[in-house]
């Protein structure tokens, strides 16, 4: 990886974190994002005894889209190159709440987040190209279901059900962007790192998560055996052409039947690119020339 840059979202700790030790051990020149300066400066302190090129800390919150159009700014300004985007960033919230802009919260971070930041930093990755982006899904996006009638949750919500949903859309998200960057030689690839001993969902567990979460823990991966599907797909040189896939332990795996859904992955990117404010597809080729 010596000579090529990656930006982890999330890494400040947990998944991201350790996928941002593993490959600036690698030799990447490694860029992380995070919500609290005080953690990521830790974190970037701790990536830095391991790292033979400097390590870049941008602070966002990326459930805001103001913070998402901040931070793609700074990154292009900041960085010469991106050679692979890690969208690792993700949580659950076992009560609905809404973001900064209006939108329920899972689905506005876990999906929204990575949509928008991938679909304003596309041209430094070509720029780069080969390049790669990488997404954090998980095994959840097999129980996932779009609502598209109801994607904020307004009638009914459900922790559980708004982080499948979201996890799915993650797949989708990434087979449809696979699709859009033929012949860039840009990859896109989603993975499933594991049940992993985190934080994740500490923030608002939902009641069957805080009884069984210290029962299995000792079962669970630890974050440095969680990220070693994410350093695959960003760094393992078999993989430069590889696209639209999903990954478990570092192996190509069929996602659900439900992800592959092309009519589903259309609509999905055409209403995200609505929510985010972006041209959707039809806008675009309603004004070639």
């Amino acid at each position: 990886m010596a000579g090529k840059t990656v930006l982890i979202t999330g890494g400040t700790g947990g998944i991201g974190k350790a996928t941002a030790l593993g490959l600036a051990a690698r030799g990447a020149r490694v860029a992380i994002t995070g919500r609290d300066a005080e953690r990521a400066a830790r974190a970037a302190e701790e990536i830095r005894a391991v790292a033979s090129a400097p390590v870049e800390v941008f602070i966002a919150d990326l459930s805001s889209q103001q913070e998402v159009r901040g931070l793609a700014g700074e990154v292009m300004q900041t960085l010469d190159r991106l050679d692979v985007l890690v969208n690792n960033v993700g949580g659950f919230w076992n009560s609905r709440r809404l973001t900064a802009d209006g939108l329920e919260y899972t689905f506005a971070l876990n999906h929204l987040a990575p949509f928008l930041l991938t679909n304003l930093l596309l041209e430094p990755l070509k720029d780069s190209a080969p390049a790669r982006v990488v997404t954090v899904s998980s095994g959840a996006q097999a129980m996932g279901r779009m609502d598209f009638a109801d994607l904020q949750a307004e009638r009914s919500y459900s922790g559980q059900r708004a982080y499948n949903q979201s996890k799915l859309a993650n797949v989708l998200f990434t087979y449809g962007l696979a699709a859009r960057l033929a012949g860039t030689r840009v990859t896109a690839n989603a993975l499933h790192p594991g049940v992993v001993r985190t934080a994740f969902g500490a923030e608002d567990p939902g009641p069957l998560q805080g009884f069984l979460t210290p029962l299995v823990q000792r079962w669970m991966k630890s974050p440095e055996q969680g990220a070693q599907t994410s350093i695959h797909l960003a760094s393992a040189p078999e993989l430069e052409n590889v696209t639209g896939q999903y990954f478990a332990n570092s192996t190509a795996k069929k996602s659900s039947k439900r992800s592959y859904s092309r009519a589903d992955a259309d609509r999905l990117w055409q209403l995200s690119a609505a929510l985010v404010g972006l041209e959707s597809d039809s806008e675009r080729s309603t004004n070639l020339p």
